[in-house]
């Protein structure tokens, strides 16, 4: 059996895309809080569904700019924590190694 993923509008795969599962659960979260928070306050139904859709909508994207912001910045320190292990694996133990203390001798030669 081949698990099919999810795709919403037909183009959002929410299965493969980062951020796009929790992008939706909070929009819908915060869709429900709003809806319900501006029926209960004026009790006008055509108000308050649109109230609840704008606040999927700014609730989704909202979250989805900050997912994603965090998601580029873990990729770049992933990205600068793997050149960080490569040089050091590279330059251990030679004259460039920064945690190997200097004598005299070396530092007068270089």
């Amino acid at each position: 059996m081949i698990l099919q993923s999810f795709k919403l509008l037909g183009f959002l795969d929410v299965k493969n895309v980062p951020c796009a599962r929790e992008s939706v659960l909070y929009g819908s979260l915060g869709s429900l809080v709003l809806g319900l928070g501006h029926f209960l306050a004026t009790s006008r139904v055509r108000r308050s569904c649109d109230f609840a859709v704008g606040g999927f909508i700014f609730t989704m994207l909202g979250y989805w700019f900050y997912c994603r912001y965090n998601f580029a910045q873990h990729r770049i320190r992933q990205r600068m924590l793997r050149e960080g292990m490569k040089n050091k694996i590279l330059f251990e133990g030679s004259s460039l190694d920064p945690e190997r203390k200097q004598t005299g001798n070396e530092r007068s030669n270089s």
